[in-house]
């Protein structure tokens, strides 16, 4: 199965159209978003097509389809007008056979050596966004008190829908079988990575 990963659209009517043209075209059967779907957040400039309500049309056909976690922009008020969940800080998928910590990444993250890491063993996955900027790397982590070893994780990030930072162009993530490709919306993938 195909799954079609997106993070921070943040309002924009504009790369929300482009990111389910990619969507219909990826030929996935579900769509994971990574939080911050309609708010753009104090700190971010207003992205191109800033309309939080086309955005809310365009999503909530597509309820049955997507798999939500929060953000740090999202509040209860967009519960009520979103049709599908988005107030959970995690979800954990397995995919593939794969096994998904789903997160949006301000609170939970690969960041500062691992010490905001959520339970995860070897092999997982830690996918979020919040960051902007894509991802797809292995990481090895110290071994927790009372075991031994080193643990193996592998984190995605994949990058922004609307507000792409680092240089990174507008990006979407794409689970097939075991590769995750990272593209931007002309189809050319930024990062790869096979799990």
């Amino acid at each position: 199965m195909k799954y079609f990963f997106a993070s921070d659209i943040h309002g924009s009517a504009f790369y929300c159209r482009k990111m389910l043209e990619s969507f219909k075209e990826s030929g996935a059967e579900r769509i994971v978003l990574l939080g911050d779907i309609l708010y753009h957040g104090p700190r971010n400039d207003l992205p191109k097509d800033y309309a939080p309500k086309e955005v809310i049309a365009m999503l909530n056909p597509l309820r049955d389809k997507i798999l939500a976690v929060r953000g740090n922009c999202e509040a209860e008020v967009d519960q009520m007008v979103l049709d599908f969940p988005v107030l959970a800080d995690y979800a954990f998928l397995v995919l593939n056979g794969i096994c998904f910590y789903a997160t949006h990444g301000h609170v939970y993250n690969a960041l500062e050596d691992g010490k905001n890491l959520p339970p995860m063993s070897e092999g997982d996955v830690l996918v979020h966004g919040h960051t902007h900027i894509p991802v797809a790397e292995r990481i090895e982590l110290n071994s927790v008190k009372g075991s031994s070893g080193k643990r193996h994780i592998t984190v995605l990030n994949p990058g922004s829908v609307s507000i792409p930072k680092g240089g990174f162009p507008n990006s979407y993530g794409l689970l097939t079988d075991r590769r995750f490709d990272i593209s931007d919306f002309d189809g050319n993938i930024i990062k790869s990575i096979e799990l």
